[in-house]
């Protein structure tokens, strides 16, 4: 198949921009829970935050907004960490017709600095004291005034509000309507994974669009009374449209900026669903596994019959088979010993975990599935604002990642890349006449589609790798192997016109830690500060990266396979905000490595 698409299931109707959204919401349900507010940095004390709440708050500080001299259109800056405060940010410069560019915390001061000059921004809104004063640094030499969400720091969000006492509700009312479906709602910058980081302009009707027909398409997942955590940047789509959708479909929103204290807080929040990236399923795994180490061969083996039962599951959506005798009785087993105490870890509520921004193991996805976790996987870009396709309950395939969001079309091009169009594809890059050959949105990927119209992901079309013999290889098989096991964070194999492949081997601090305390290597348990990308040479570390590489190898052809490899530990600077590896930045800083994999005899 060589083009899928989904009609859609949901149209915008009166709907003129993302603040409706939240009118309807504390019109049909004006005392729900919509979020759930932390008190206070490392308590576990939380209070509910009605519909009616945060729509009060909201109007305040749109009312600030304005008072502070924001007009229609003006582009207002959010630099922080993923907190409640940044909600009610993001709709507030929307009540008062402006333009949000958000900014991923942590960002270098360049990096700042470049976002605020290329989207002409007038006004920033900021976590921390800190992270104003690096708001403030770049809004033009200081002509211009950014504001802290911290109630300890002066002109917090409660001062920027209060400037707005004399603002008329009527005033309010005409720049909520400003914006039409056709109006660039936020300015998102995408991570510069491949390059420099591009403005991609995303509308209110995009927003909308995903909003309506990805709640419609998950009615299982998406309902009133459930819950979730957010802790992935909100300065990224996928955090803010899944936001959206919750807020205007009645789930409860809690935000935790730490992905470290996600689990522990899961007993209190009870969230019915997930949204995850790849590299923290395997953490969970691993940690699960760790827990269950003293109980050696039985741990493995409840973890093959869980991939196993995965398996069954899959192969049942489209034939009735019963799963062997044998197989019900190690998976009822284990339900009681392992499954059902793994399934407590996430609250004892969780029905769905979603899981995108990266590419998900067949094998991790089929034991979740087998705990009785579902994932479901899928896939877009900032471009694409966040979901253009994804796995549906019931149907749920392994290694691939769905059918096209209800509006969408997506077609594999002739050179195997993966091409979208639809409602939620964006209208263009800032400052840049951005061209859409017949139509479609090229996003830079490989993939395949079945014949169900489900899309898998076999690459980017720049990584496809031709040795000096003429071999063309796709690494994302190898890659993903490598990736499986806990002691890799990432793994890039290498070898353009070079005569055979090699691998560069990113380890996972923790668990390296781990694994030198257990081998008893000190001078691996206090390593370096995360800073600039070093090799790792270690006699005894190289044997265990070996073995692993061993069982990536069996996995793809003689051809294929990783001849030599170089074990790295690198910085924060080489991945984004949701785990990626900024590929190209790692090869060039591993140049002189990759040029002694091949001068070795």
């Amino acid at each position: 198949m060589r083009e899928a698409s989904t009609p859609v299931l949901a149209e915008l109707a009166w709907r003129r921009n993302t603040t409706d959204l939240l009118l309807e919401r504390v019109r049909t349900a004006p005392d729900s829970a919509a979020f759930e507010v932390r008190q206070g940095p490392g308590t576990e004390l939380w209070r509910s935050v009605s519909a009616t709440e945060f729509h009060g708050a909201v109007r305040r500080l749109a009312k600030g907004l304005i008072a502070a001299g924001v007009r229609s259109g003006d582009r207002v800056a959010i630099l922080a960490d993923t907190r409640y405060e940044w909600a009610v940010a993001d709709f507030a410069c929307w009540f008062a017709g402006a333009v949000v560019v958000p900014i991923y915390p942590g960002s270098a001061p360049s990096q700042v600095a470049g976002i605020v000059t290329d989207a002409g921004v007038h006004l920033g809104l900021a976590g921390t004291g800190e992270q104003r004063d690096l708001l403030q640094a770049a809004l033009a030499a200081g002509t211009l005034r950014s504001w802290s969400m911290d109630a300890a720091e002066t002109g917090d969000l409660a001062a920027l509000a209060a400037l707005g006492a004399h603002v008329s509700d009527e005033e309010l009312e005409v720049r909520r309507q400003h914006a039409t479906p056709d109006s660039v709602a936020t300015i998102v910058y995408t991570s510069g994974a491949t390059g420099e980081a591009k403005g991609a302009q995303i509308t209110h009707g995009n927003l909308l669009h995903q909003v309506l027909n990805v709640a419609a398409a998950y009615t299982e997942v998406i309902r009133e009374g459930g819950a979730t955590v957010i802790f992935l940047p909100l300065a990224h789509v996928l955090a803010r449209a899944l936001q959206l959708v919750c807020l205007a479909n009645g789930m409860r929103i809690a935000h935790l900026s730490d992905p470290r204290e996600v689990v522990p807080a899961l007993a209190r929040l009870r969230p019915t669903f997930l949204v995850v990236v790849p590299r923290v399923l395997q953490k969970i795994r691993a940690a699960v596994a760790h827990r269950a180490a003293r109980l050696g061969p039985l741990w493995r083996d409840a973890e093959r019959t869980a991939i196993s039962w995965g398996r069954h599951l899959e192969a049942a959506q489209t034939s009735a088979t019963r799963p062997p005798v044998a197989l019900r009785l190690r998976h009822s087993g284990y339900e009681r010993l392992f499954y059902r105490r793994i399934r407590t870890l996430f609250g004892g509520q969780l029905d769905y975990l979603l899981s995108g921004a990266a590419a998900l193991d067949p094998e991790l996805c089929r034991f979740f599935r087998g705990v009785g976790l579902p994932v479901l996987e899928g896939y877009g870009l900032t471009e694409t604002c966040a979901p253009l396709t994804g796995n549906r309950p019931g149907s749920i395939r392994a290694g691939w990642v769905g059918t096209p969001i209800p509006g969408t079309t997506v077609r594999i091009g002739a050179d195997g890349e993966v091409l979208a169009k639809g409602s939620g594809v964006f209208i263009g890059y800032h400052g840049q006449d951005t061209v859409f050959p017949d139509a479609f949105f090229h996003t830079g990927d490989v993939g395949e589609l079945d014949a169900e119209g489900r899309l898998r992901i076999l690459g980017r079309l720049k990584e496809v790798i031709v040795t000096s013999t003429g071999k063309t290889v796709a690494p994302a098989v190898w890659e993903q192997a490598m990736e499986q096991q806990p002691l890799v964070a990432h793994a890039v194999m290498v070898g353009e016109s070079r005569p055979f492949l090699g691998g560069l081997v990113l380890l996972d601090r923790e668990s390296l830690q781990a694994w030198a305390e257990r081998e008893g290597v000190p001078e691996l348990v206090q390593l370096p500060a995360a800073g600039e990308l070093i090799e790792l040479t270690h006699a005894r570390l190289r044997r265990a990266v070996g073995s692993i590489v061993e069982v990536a190898n069996r996995r793809v052809a003689k051809t294929e396979q990783a001849r030599r490899f170089a074990v790295l530990l690198a910085g924060d600077s080489l991945v984004t905000p949701t785990l990626k590896l900024k590929r190209t930045r790692l090869i060039a800083q591993a140049d002189a490595i990759i040029e002694r994999l091949y001068q070795r005899d």
